[in-house]
C-alpha cells in the first residue's frame, strides 16, 4: 500500500492557514517562521502536484483543492486529538468516554455535581464536554463528534433514539434597572418596542415568536441576532437590551443579581429538554448508561 503524500505537519499547516488566511499568523500559530511556514507550503504542493495557495495582496488565497483539505484537516485532526485523549484516559483506569453537547447553550452549572455521582456509580466511564456542536445536533452526533445531546429539537431522527430530561419554561431577562424588572410577568404588549435581543430570527414552534409575539401581534424592537447565549446575557447585564431565553440556563446569572428572569404571560412558554443519542448504540453500553443517569439525574 502506498503511503500519504502528507503527513501530520502538512495537514496542520494547511488548517493554520485556512483559519487565519496569512502565512505570519499561521506560522506564529504553529510556532514556526514564515520562511520554514513558505517551505512547507512549497514541499506540500511538490509532494501533490496541485497547486494550494495563491497570494493576493500579501494574504494567501486557498484554491478549491486547498479549501477540500482544509476542512478535512479540521475534522481529521480534530478526531485525532480527542482519539490519542481516550488512549491517555485509558491508562488512568477509564476504559470509555462519552462525548455530550448542550444545544445553543453553555449551560454546564449542574455539571460538576451530576459528574461526581456518575463517577461514582461508573468508574471507568468519562464524560467529555464538547464545545463548537450546539446547532446541528443531529449531524453531529450521526458523525461521531459526540455521543449524546441535551436537545430540544422536535421529533427524534430516523437514526437516533431520546430520553425525556425535564421541561423548562422561557423567561424574559432584563437588567436590574430595566424599567418591567420589578414586573412579576410580562406579556408581549409589555415587550412591544422594547430593544430586543434574540437568539434566532428563525421562527420556531415553541419559541417566543410563534408562541408570545406573533399571537397578539405585537413585537418588540429587533436590535440585534445574537448566536450566543452567553453573549446576550452580557448585552442584557448591561442594559444593552432585552431577551428571552431558558430559565434553566440563566439562572446562575440570576441568582448573582446580574440579571432579572420574568414569567412569560398570559401563559408560560414550556420548552421540552430530551437526552439524544445515536439508535444503534448496544443496550447497557457506556452512552445509554449516561443518558439514563442524565435523565434521572434531571427529573429527581
Amino acid at each position: 500500500m502506498d503511503s500519504p503524500r502528507l503527513d501530520l505537519r502538512h495537514l496542520q499547516m494547511i488548517r493554520a492557514i485556512g483559519r487565519t488566511g496569512r502565512v505570519v499568523d499561521a506560522a506564529d500559530e504553529l510556532g514556526l517562521t514564515p520562511s520554514a511556514l513558505s517551505h512547507r507550503i512549497k514541499e506540500a504542493e511538490r509532494r501533490l502536484g496541485v497547486p494550494l495557495f495563491e497570494r493576493m495582496h500579501k494574504r494567501l488565497r486557498m484554491t478549491a483543492a486547498a479549501e477540500y483539505l482544509a476542512n478535512f484537516s479540521e475534522k481529521f485532526l480534530g478526531e485525532l486529538y480527542l482519539i490519542e485523549d481516550e488512549v491517555r484516559r485509558m491508562n488512568a483506569g477509564i476504559d470509555h468516554v462519552v462525548r455530550i453537547a448542550v444545544e445553543n447553550y453553555s449551560a454546564y452549572h449542574w455539571f460538576p455535581q451530576f459528574l461526581s455521582k456518575f463517577r461514582f456509580d461508573h468508574p471507568t466511564i468519562d464524560i467529555q464536554i464538547m464545545a463548537g456542536n450546539r446547532r446541528d445536533m443531529v449531524g453531529s452526533l450521526l458523525d461521531r463528534h459526540i455521543d449524546l445531546a441535551i436537545t430540544t429539537a422536535g421529533a427524534p431522527h430516523s437514526a437516533t433514539q431520546r430520553l425525556p430530561l425535564f421541561q423548562d419554561p422561557l423567561v424574559f431577562i432584563c437588567a436590574p434597572e430595566h424599567p418591567l424588572a420589578a414586573a412579576k410577568s410580562v406579556s408581549a404588549t409589555d415587550i412591544e418596542g422594547q430593544k430586543f435581543i434574540t437568539f434566532t430570527k428563525t421562527p420556531e414552534p415553541d419559541q417566543e415568536f410563534a408562541q408570545l409575539f406573533r399571537p397578539e401581534r405585537r413585537y418588540p424592537e429587533w436590535t440585534a441576532s445574537v448566536e450566543l447565549p452567553e453573549a446576550i446575557i452580557e448585552l442584557v447585564s448591561a442594559n444593552q437590551g432585552t431577551s428571552i431565553l431558558a430559565q434553566w440556563a440563566v439562572e446562575p446569572h440570576v441568582a448573582t443579581g446580574r440579571i432579572m428572569a420574568i414569567a412569560l404571560a398570559p401563559k408560560p412558554i414550556l420548552v421540552n429538554w430530551n437526552c439524544e443519542f445515536r439508535g444503534d448504540e448496544p443496550e447497557a453500553n457506556p452512552v445509554r448508561k449516561v443518558a439514563s443517569a442524565l435523565s434521572d439525574w434531571f427529573s429527581s
